[in-house]
């Protein structure tokens, strides 16, 4: 149910502090309408319903008078991006009647600064005045990347940008409006924009997996993202999909806005605002990336050496002697906030590897919205998130004790698998109180931490009691598929990530979209409505689990190894049905009795990204209902790139009409196409 979303949590884990929660500003159940988020438009005027009509007619009588010259005419093969059948409702694929009728187009033009800067925060506070109600529009962006030296928290790294400024841009919009995004890449790398989240419905080709559904983007050359924004709303974000390259500064906000929204919510708020969170390396990704995969590492992932709230950060130069350095311009970061509000802190973990745990000193808040999924308020006083998850949260500017407080972003230290000396594990923003009677506070806060000790073991925030606001119950299972994550260390001492037999190698000029439309007819199908596809795919290098149909699915996820992986399903959300802490799952012969017992089928928590900590396990229930192929992997980078991916072909009796775009093969054509590509294993064969 891609279009309706599929997903999220039942955990059999009390809250362990759910009994100090205090509840500072619940009022009441706050129950709304159960009905499913829709958008709307303004009605026209008389005149307009006219003209439009008049036109209507005529546009219908020369389409049918030119019809007749083309009525033996075969029809062609759809290519990617043609729409599809789908089982929920799709955007209208008829041709606007006239020009002057389509769709309201917005562009976002921005100055590019000569030299790269920190992109002013204000720019992720959300306007008050945003009109989630407006018809649908067309928001075209215009992006560059380039590469450029810069320092975010004081220290100078090779870095990528998009409009020489770092974090990228904010991409709002409504439920319901059309994304373009034209991005000229003037870096010396290929590279490549996922919007991570988004279904994707119609155009799978969009989606920015490289080696996946398309090939990058060559250095010197630019391609352009169209898609429709259909049946989600939320916080989202987008990110480089080509090796590692997100960390080096190709990611930015996302947020769908729908009529909906604050009654969704079920708790008002004054204002609205992006806080991203991350992880931080001062050296490039590609350096650290090679380290990472040669022999005898044996999974040591790269350790960080700052953390980053939207993109700033402050460290000493004195700490890092001979490094090109200049903390001059870089400043904690700060949110004012109106005293006595209620305030919407969407908060995103943008990092490619640490967990971190977050606090506001003094102040508890209710987590009211989970990876685009709106969830009753619950109160927490700190929130664990790993890469790519994404909470709301509402704070109340309530405490009398001060008008300044640390907010505390510290990542999950314990576990990393080595030292970094360079570490600095927490990072802090003031909040500070405004208000027209009291002159605004200049000293830093003198809040207090919470007493409970923080985190040690890298897993996702209990979200046992998290409810949906809209209830889906998840439709019955047709099929049980078991994988299991983890680490071997292979020929010549080489540690991979493995998906049951398989470590994900991608293919950086014949993506598996194009090698499966490429392919003769009788490799397209399987005698099962689901199973592995051997006849396009080599399963040890790329495991796809191919289906014929709408299958709802039941997929088990063992972790055999020690580490946490925030696994990612692109173009669905699903239902996280169990999540254990050690042990095996029930098979699959046990569940439907396991279900009954544990009520795992009571409107669970929908999300896209969910957590199986170390030698634990998960259940998940996703409908394969998007036609395309699909990744699924680890959000953690390093694991991700180390091969912990695999692919969901969905719907394969509508891709099988399907063609390659062809604007889409001569992207892969383009010199530089593979550059900044992960490595093949071969280049350490024979090396120790």
């Amino acid at each position: 149910m891609a279009q309706e979303e599929s997903g999220r949590v039942t955990a059999a884990i009390d809250e362990d502090d759910s009994d100090l929660e205090e509840q500072p500003f619940l009022k009441g159940d706050g129950d709304i309408a159960r009905q499913e988020r829709h958008a709307t438009s303004s009605p026209w005027g008389f005149r307009n319903f006219a003209f439009f009509a008049t036109l209507v007619v005529v546009s219908l009588l020369c389409l049918a008078a030119v019809s007749l010259g083309f009525a033996s005419a075969t029809a062609p093969k759809p290519t990617q991006t043609d729409a599809v059948e789908h089982d929920t409702p799709e955007p209208s694929s008829e041709p606007s009647p006239s020009v002057e009728l389509q769709d309201a187009v917005v562009q976002y033009h921005e100055d590019i600064p000569a030299t790269p800067k920190l992109r002013d925060e204000n720019e992720y506070i959300l306007s008050s005045s945003w009109d989630s109600s407006a018809p649908p529009t067309t928001r075209e962006y215009h992006w560059t990347i380039a590469a450029a030296d810069f320092n975010p928290d004081g220290i100078y790294r090779p870095m990528v940008l998009i409009n020489n400024q770092y974090p990228g841009p904010l991409v709002e919009c409504n439920e319901g409006d059309t994304l373009i995004v034209h991005i000229e890449n003037k870096a010396k790398n290929a590279t490549s924009i996922h919007f991570h989240g988004m279904f994707q419905n119609g155009t799978n080709n969009m989606d920015g997996t490289v080696g996946i559904t398309q090939c990058a983007i060559a250095p010197n050359s630019s391609s352009t993202l169209r898609f429709d924004v259909r049946g989600q709303s939320g916080t989202f974000w987008y990110h480089a999909h080509h090796s590692a390259q997100a960390s080096d500064g190709l990611l930015g906000p996302m947020i769908i806005h729908t009529p909906k929204e604050r009654e969704l919510q079920m708790l008002d708020y004054d204002s609205d605002r992006v806080v991203m969170v991350q992880d931080h390396y001062h050296n490039l990704t590609s350096e650290l990336l090679m380290e990472y995969l040669a022999p005898d590492q044996e999974n040591e992932e790269p350790v960080p050496d700052n953390a980053l709230i939207n993109g700033r950060g402050v460290r000493s130069c004195e700490d890092f002697p001979g490094w090109r350095c200049d903390n001059s311009s870089t400043s904690t970061p700060t949110f004012d906030l109106a005293a006595g509000k209620k305030h919407r802190l969407r908060i995103i973990n943008v990092g490619a590897f640490a967990e971190f745990q977050i606090q506001f000193d003094e102040h508890a808040f209710y987590v009211t919205e989970v990876d685009g999924t709106d969830v009753r308020p619950e109160p927490f006083h700190r929130l664990n998130i790993l890469p790519a998850q994404r909470y709301s949260v509402v704070v109340e500017s309530n405490v009398t004790t001060a008008s300044a407080f640390w907010m505390r972003a510290r990542m999950v230290t314990h576990c990393f698998r080595k030292e970094n000396k360079y570490l600095k594990p927490e990072i802090r923003a003031i909040m500070r109180y405004t208000s027209p009677e009291k002159q605004l506070s200049l000293d830093p806060p003198k809040s207090k931490d919470w007493p409970e000790a923080i985190e040690i073991i890298c897993r996702d925030l209990n979200t046992s009691a998290l409810e949906p606001v809209v209830p889906i119950s998840p439709p019955p299972a047709d099929d049980y598929v078991f994988l299991r994550a983890n680490f071997e260390i292979g020929a010549w001492r080489l540690a991979r990530g493995f998906f049951n037999e398989s470590s994900f190698k991608g293919n950086a000029t014949h993506p598996s979209l194009h090698r499966y439309l490429d392919s003769k007819p009788g490799d397209m199908g399987l005698e099962s409505s689901l199973g592995i596809n051997e006849l396009v795919f080599d399963p040890q290098r790329e495991l796809v689990v191919q289906t014929t149909g709408i299958r709802t699915v039941d997929i088990s996820i063992s972790n055999f190894d020690d580490g946490a992986h925030p696994f990612h399903m692109h173009g669905h959300h699903f239902f996280v049905l169990a999540q254990g802490d050690g042990g095996y799952p029930p098979e699959a012969e046990e569940l439907p009795a396991f279900y009954e017992r544990t009520g795992a089928l009571k409107n669970p928590l929908r999300r896209d990204t969910v957590t199986v900590e170390g030698y634990a396990w998960a259940i998940l229930r996703v409908t394969l209902d998007n036609p395309g192929i699909w990744a699924f992997h680890c959000h953690n980078t390093w694991h991700a790139e180390s091969g912990m991916v695999m692919q969901f072909l969905v719907r394969s009796d509508v891709m099988s009409n399907w063609t390659v775009d062809p604007v889409q093969r001569e992207m892969c054509a383009r010199d530089g196409v593979s550059t900044g590509m992960r490595p093949d294993d071969s280049i350490w064969f024979g090396h120790f």
